[in-house]
């Protein structure tokens, strides 16, 4: 019984990174039960077994980036590590998770414009905004402790925390396998510094 249900966990991974890599490489509109029976080597009856309808396969993806990346964004934000090195460890694992899981990003946004599934939405914007309050809370803490300006609009510094997502999709798009991690995190970490000491 434990073995059986290692195999179907398996499974069910390999089904969701296919799904990941099919909307990565070839668009949102091209993720059909054809395609990733093809890309995993099973039948799509078997995938169906796993996963009954593509939308429980993108809520379990979601449910994923709750427990997993929110989840690992939240201890980095409550850690009583100081601000800055918060700040450069939160942008870092966003920029390492959502580079892992190549297609996430694509599919989030896709899926938030373009499904009219309240339980998606709902999901989706708790995503959103828990990455914003744990990066405004960061910035928060930083300007209590006097390091950084506390004239900064907090909201405006944590929207552009959320446009990460957007450019390291490009570069993901377009490196043609020369990207990497942590010149794009540095980058992204060294801007958001520079903006939160001289604004």
């Amino acid at each position: 019984m434990i073995v059986e249900r290692k195999s179907t966990e398996i499974r069910q991974e390999q089904i969701k990174q296919a799904v990941l890599d099919i909307i990565f490489s070839d668009g949102l509109k091209n993720l059909s039960t054809r395609n990733l029976a093809r890309q995993i080597g099973m039948s799509e009856g078997t995938i169906f077994r796993h996963f009954p309808t593509k939308q429980d396969i993108i809520l379990s993806i979601i449910k994923d980036v709750q427990e997993e990346f929110i989840g690992s964004l939240r201890y980095i934000a409550n850690s009583n590590k100081e601000p800055e090195q918060r700040l450069q460890e939160f942008i870092c694992k966003t920029v390492e998770y959502l580079s892992n899981k190549k297609g996430i990003t694509m599919l989030l946004f896709s899926e938030a414009s373009h499904n009219n599934d309240v339980i998606l939405k709902n999901s989706l914007m708790l995503i959103f905004n828990s990455q914003k309050n744990l990066v405004s809370k960061i910035i928060l803490d930083g300007i209590a402790m006097e390091k950084w300006d506390g004239d900064i609009p907090v909201e405006n510094i944590a929207m552009l925390y959320m446009g990460i997502p957007v450019s390291l999709n490009i570069e993901l798009t377009l490196s043609a396998g020369e990207f990497h991690v942590n010149d794009f995190c540095n980058k992204m970490f060294s801007l958001m510094i520079k903006i939160l000491k001289n604004s």
